[in-house]
Parts: structure tokens; C-alpha cells; sequence
């Protein structure tokens, strides 16, 4: 292809692409486990248990109704970001479906990163495990089914939240290389789930020396 050829569709691509991941990054960076921790309930989560800001790590700490205010919040910002994307390519770029998906993905990559270190909150964040199955439902929904499907078996078979999310993370990439072919959707693809496994390291460590906590659907009130 002409060198000039390739710095046009790299022009086409570059607005976009920045104001996909300013807006998906920032809307990533609304930890819902963090504000109402620290905000409504003045208790931030990340100083108890494993010190994550997450879903489990919240539930497993505070419990109650305002567990799905948490659970609001990651899913609602990760829609935004993910819609944003979808928007930005198809408006800046082309009406296609390829395009349309490929700012999806660009989309959930930064969500993911402002969920995971949120430049507010110390660059502190949680997992992305609500966040991330929330973009798999949002790009395709057999990518979504092998995710979830995986993750709530794993889940309920072993009580292992860490080891479904493990999955998920693992198998997003397989996912999106079956339904697309598409290397760049790939690469991708292989950012969302490598961002999961790595928050998810010092978990790996604890499966592996079976030391890791299972999930039980009850909380411990703090004294």
C-alpha cells in the first residue's frame, strides 16, 4: 500500500481514536466501589481486606443494598465509554460495522485502564471483572457468553471469584479471534484480558498455593 495511502487512514483514525480513549479512560476512572466507600459511607474500601477497590472486595466489607449502587456504577460507565467509541468512529469515520467495532474495543481497553488506575483516586482501582464483562456484552454477545458462561460456572462450582475472572480474562482474546479473524480486534482483545489477569496476579499466586479465599454470600460486620 502507498506511504500516503497509510498517512491518511492514520490521520482518519488518530481524532478519534485520542478522544475515544480521553472520554473511555475518564468514564473508567468513576469507581463505584471507591465513591461510595468513601464518599457516602466515609470508609474507603481499599483500606480493608485486600485492599482492592472491587465488587467482592466491597460486598465482602461493607454488604448491603449499596452493593448495587457499586454495581451501577461500573456497569453504566463502562456502557457509556463503549457507546462513546461506537459513536466517535462511526461519526469521524465511517458508517461500518468493522469501524464501529473496532472504536468499541479501542473503547473498553481505556475504560478498563481508567477502571484499573483511576489518575483521581492515586491511580488505585479495582479488577475490572463488572467493567470488562459488561464491554464483552457490549461487542458481541457469543464473546459475552464464553466469558460470563466460564465465570459463573468457575464461580459456582469452586467458589473462586479470582479463578472465573482468570478465565474471563483469558479467554476474552480466544473469544474475539473466533467471532472476528481480525488481528488488530486481536491485539485488542488481548489488552482488555491481559489488563484482567494482571490485576489478577497476586490471586494466581494464592490458587496456586491454595491459599486463596473462597466467596460466601455474606459479609462480616466491621467492629
Amino acid at each position: 500500500m502507498d506511504i500516503k495511502i497509510l498517512m491518511e487512514i492514520g490521520s482518519a483514525f488518530a481524532l478519534p481514536a485520542l478522544l475515544t480513549a480521553a472520554i473511555a479512560y475518564f468514564c473508567g476512572c468513576f469507581n463505584g466501589a471507591v465513591i461510595v466507600s468513601k464518599y457516602i459511607l466515609r470508609d474507603d474500601v481499599r483500606t480493608h481486606g485486600s485492599g482492592n477497590a472491587g465488587l467482592t472486595n466491597f460486598y465482602r466489607t461493607f454488604g448491603g443494598p449499596l452493593t448495587a449502587v457499586v454495581i451501577l456504577c461500573d456497569v453504566v460507565k463502562a456502557v457509556i465509554a463503549v457507546w462513546a467509541g461506537a459513536l466517535l468512529f462511526r461519526q469521524m469515520i465511517a458508517d461500518d460495522a468493522y469501524v464501529v467495532i473496532m472504536g468499541k474495543y479501542l473503547a473498553g481497553v481505556f475504560c478498563l485502564l481508567g477502571h484499573m488506575f483511576p489518575c483521581m483516586f492515586h491511580f488505585k482501582g479495582g479488577k475490572g471483572i463488572l467493567s470488562g464483562g459488561t464491554i464483552a456484552i457490549l461487542i458481541d454477545w457469543r464473546i459475552a457468553l464464553l466469558v460470563w458462561g466460564g465465570f459463573l460456572v468457575l464461580t459456582a462450582l469452586t467458589r473462586y471469584v479470582s479463578l472465573g475472572s482468570c478465565w474471563a480474562g483469558l479467554t476474552f482474546p480466544i473469544g474475539t479471534w473466533f467471532v472476528y479473524h481480525d488481528f488488530l480486534l486481536l491485539i485488542l482483545g488481548i489488552a482488555c484480558g491481559g489488563l484482567v489477569l494482571w490485576q489478577h496476579r497476586a490471586n494466581i499466586k494464592r490458587l496456586l498455593n491454595g491459599t486463596e479465599s473462597k466467596f460466601h454470600f455474606h459479609h462480616h460486620d466491621k467492629q
